[in-house]
């Protein structure tokens, strides 16, 4: 199962937990590029430490391909407009 995924249902199976807590904060500081205190990792269980690594890694991924897309589509305008 993906880093997110699994992130999501544990937040949706226990919103109130520290773990889903210290998730939510991360997922929240990725999305709107804000900061996140790096030692509230160090609070969380072993299993949520790793999830919050493969959320880490995981995000550099999709973003990486999200640029990439704008990227193309960028370039699919500049050839619509005559541009070689």
């Amino acid at each position: 199962m993906n880093a997110l995924k699994a992130a999501r249902q544990q937040i949706e199976n226990d919103p109130h937990s520290d773990s889903s807590r210290a998730l939510t904060r991360l997922v929240l500081a990725l999305q709107n590029e804000g900061s996140f205190e790096l030692s509230a990792l160090y609070e969380l269980d072993y299993d949520t430490f790793n999830l919050t690594l493969r959320i880490l890694d995981e995000w550099r991924v999709d973003r990486y391909y999200a640029k990439k897309l704008k990227l193309f589509d960028i370039s699919l305008q500049a050839k619509q407009l005559g541009a070689h």
